[in-house]
């Protein structure tokens, strides 16, 4: 065979091998490794803002860690993902209701807030004027169709995947175009300085917990969310003496009283007891649903009756 065919035989060889491994998708050159490279190396920057240099083949993919070690970007960044997979629900019995304030108090304990800042708050209601009054605790009600992120200019406020809406306060500017926008007034802003602001400066700020808090930023509940990646239950409804607070995964149609740890179905809760939401008709969808108080087990206090009554006179 004259060394002309022979070339040519190895051309159209080589081409076919060429045209067999386009179509498939895969390159011939795949199946080898070029040799590692160990002496180029690149310049990175350090969290603690030295520039070293490191071997191209050592560098990795950053990982959160765990603990004490969390930085401000790595809070932020988990803060703002949330917990894949889950969709948070609350359930407030009124019927249970007592006006205890303790999830009050827990709350305010955990978010470093003053007395008369509340994430949560327990209104003594009445619908009509021979109707019997009840309390009414009102959190957040961390809505999917949220009113206050569409508003707010600089992506302070935000609706996580897991249904949480939260706070950063290292963006707010304390415009307060989310506490307008609000048809439950759940926000509160920080005139004064919060009660951390001048002994936790140096604190990571937590996105999850919003503390330390700031002065002229706005605060509000956040359905715990730092107890949630815990895996624990909300600070108010572990903290509720009477049984008044389900909370769950609407994805695992599962809610757990805080007091009594019973676990049951949401679906079920809500169809047996006549739940509802606050004002469906803003089309707002809340997270947050109440039982009608019926069925008492306790008699509406008489001396917050009589206040009632006077708010009543003193309003017409």
């Amino acid at each position: 065979m004259s060394k002309q065919k022979k070339s040519r035989k190895d051309f159209l060889k080589s081409g076919l091998l060429l045209s067999v491994a386009a179509s498939t998708g895969i390159g011939l050159l795949s199946s080898f490794k070029a040799p590692e490279v160990t002496s180029k190396k690149v310049k990175v920057m350090t969290s603690d803002g030295k520039l070293v240099e490191v071997e191209v083949n050592k560098l990795q993919e950053p990982k959160i860690p765990k603990g004490e070690d969390l930085t401000l970007s790595d809070l932020q960044k988990r803060g703002r993902e949330g917990i894949p997979g889950k969709k948070w629900v609350m359930v407030i019995d009124l019927s249970k209701c007592r006006n205890a304030r303790k999830c009050m108090e827990a709350c305010q304990h955990a978010h470093h807030l003053k007395p008369e800042q509340h994430h949560i708050n327990v209104m003594q209601m009445q619908t009509a004027k021979y109707t019997a009054p009840f309390y009414m605790p009102k959190p957040c009600m961390h809505c999917d169709n949220t009113p206050c992120t569409k508003v707010c200019p600089v992506d302070a406020t935000f609706k996580r995947q897991d249904g949480v809406v939260l706070i950063d306060n290292e963006r707010c500017i304390g415009c307060r175009f989310c506490v307008a926008a609000c048809p439950y007034s759940a926000r509160v802003f920080n005139w004064s300085e919060t009660l951390d602001e001048k002994e936790n400066l140096e604190d990571t700020y937590d996105i999850e917990l919003n503390v330390p808090q700031k002065k002229g930023t706005i605060t509000k509940c956040l359905f715990s969310a730092d107890r949630l990646r815990e895996e624990k239950l909300p600070y108010c409804v572990s903290a509720c003496p009477n049984g008044v607070y389900y909370f769950g995964d609407r994805n695992e149609d599962a809610v757990t009283n805080g007091t009594t740890k019973e676990t049951v179905r949401f679906s079920d809760l809500i169809e047996k007891n006549g739940g509802y939401t606050l004002m469906p008709e803003l089309g707002t969808k809340p997270s947050v649903y109440y039982l009608p108080p019926k069925d008492r087990v306790f008699e509406f206090n008489k001396e917050d009756k009589k206040k009632l009554e006077e708010e009543k006179k003193h309003k017409s």
